[in-house]
């Protein structure tokens, strides 16, 4: 694209959508917060926090380039072609959306709040019992080395995309905001990182409920209402398809919220809150790869579907023996991977990508099926080795888990020197 028309209507749709994406992680702060116990509160939230610093100073510097410059062996892109996003010119050829007449910075900006978030998510499978330190120097290396190379896999012309073995065998991959890239990259990053740290001391024995419900609902409400942003802003522009993963967003996440709550009552005797917000979760989560490729009634069958998986799946860390703390599993990888596969079934309409094809129900066969449940295992396993790499690598040489004593004394006082309510810990354990 050699002439570039700015189109102030996309572009300040995609501005407004990077806004709400990066209020997800301060969200993500308060959900994950509510979670754990009173004497670690600040710190969960402080992972949240630091990653938006870490994660965004590094897109900036490499991420963007590694995730859309110029393809080097279907993994990454260049790290030194954009390096530090200066002078990038608005018809940029790794601008995808500049047909829609969106400059590449704010292509740049959206991106990076999808880049901030899936870091953060992986705090949820380690919390109360990672070193503070060890998760910055995790945030680098894990955005680095998972997700850059993820996005240009996908999205970026890399080995899972249209030009790669599974889109040259098969079909076109579809992943419309993230299921893989994200959801899939986190959740099974997050239980890889769970096993490689070890188990909270008296999993499993002690009670570790969470200590603020009211936060947990507070943050999967502010979730909800940012993720229209990561969704239909994925659209590119202010048009049809923005529109339609709009409502597809908002029924995965009332079927899943419900389906989730259906799970508990009848297994449990309680629709719990904390089942409705995860429930909300698990739904929004499977409509991100899906929400623009499917009809409204296939959004309301994924959203359920990924509910009831997802409650199911929160027994799994007690029957298997991992420590996923706040049930990364059970909500992401659960939730994208169901997302990403389903959409091999309910793909229809007008906004497929060019090579893919109609869903199973819609006449297009299994051939989409096969792509997206090929697509998904791709994400998986890479995510799944290259995390393995970097968390015993940081275990066995920085000590990512924090000592004994800390662990029990809670993190609050003893990494960050403050509590988060008065009366919580008497004495300060030491950093």
């Amino acid at each position: 694209m050699d002439d570039f028309v700015l189109n102030e209507g996309n572009t300040a749709w995609i501005l407004v959508s990077a806004a709400l994406v990066l209020m997800m992680t301060p969200a993500l702060a308060f959900f994950y917060g509510g979670m754990v116990r009173s004497k670690s509160v600040l710190n969960m939230m402080m992972m949240s926090f630091s990653a938006i610093g870490v994660v965004g100073i590094v897109w900036a510097l490499w991420g963007y380039s590694m995730s859309y410059g110029s393809d080097l062996g279907g993994i990454i892109g260049n790290p030194f072609e954009l390096f530090g996003i200066d002078n990038v010119a608005d018809n940029d050829p790794s601008n995808l959306i500049a047909a829609n007449g969106v400059p590449t910075y704010a292509w740049i900006a959206f991106q990076a709040t999808f880049a901030i978030i899936t870091v953060a998510l992986l705090s949820g499978a380690i919390a109360d019992r990672t070193r503070f330190s060890g998760w910055l120097v995790l945030c680098l290396l894990w955005s680095t080395l998972v997700y850059f190379p993820l996005a240009h896999m996908v999205w970026g012309g890399g080995a899972l995309g249209a030009d790669g073995p599974i889109g040259r065998a098969l079909s076109t991959p579809m992943d419309f905001a993230g299921g893989t890239v994200v959801e899939v990259g986190a959740g099974v990053g997050g239980l890889v990182l769970a096993i490689v740290l070890g188990k909270r001391r008296g999993f499993g024995e002690d009670p570790m409920r969470p200590h603020n419900l009211p936060f947990v609902m507070l943050g999967a409400g502010l979730l909800w209402f940012g993720w229209f942003g990561f969704n239909a802003g994925s659209a590119g522009a202010a048009n049809h398809q923005a529109s339609v993963a709009w409502i597809n967003t908002c029924l995965a996440g009332c079927a899943a919220m419900l389906a989730w709550v259906a799970v508990e009552r009848f297994r449990d005797q309680h629709a719990t809150s904390l089942g409705a917000a995860s429930g909300v979760v698990a739904g929004l989560v499977a409509a991100t790869p899906s929400s623009g490729f499917v009809a409204p009634l296939g959004a309301i069958v994924i959203g359920a579907v990924a509910g009831v998986l997802g409650a199911l799946a929160v027994a799994w860390k007690f029957r298997l023996g991992y420590d996923d703390s706040l049930d990364l599993v059970a909500v992401h990888l659960v939730g994208g991977f169901v997302g990403t596969v389903l959409i091999g079934v309910f793909a229809t309409g007008p906004d497929l990508l060019e090579g893919a094809r109609a869903g199973l129900l819609y006449g297009g066969g299994i051939t989409q099926l096969m792509t997206q449940t090929l697509l998904a295992l791709g994400a998986l396993a890479y995510a799944a080795v290259v995390t393995f790499a970097i968390g015993f690598g940081l275990k066995s040489l920085h000590g990512l888990r924090v000592p004994l004593q800390q662990e029990i004394g809670g993190l609050d006082l003893a990494i960050h020197g403050e509590s988060a309510y008065e009366g919580i810990a008497s004495g300060r354990l030491g950093s």
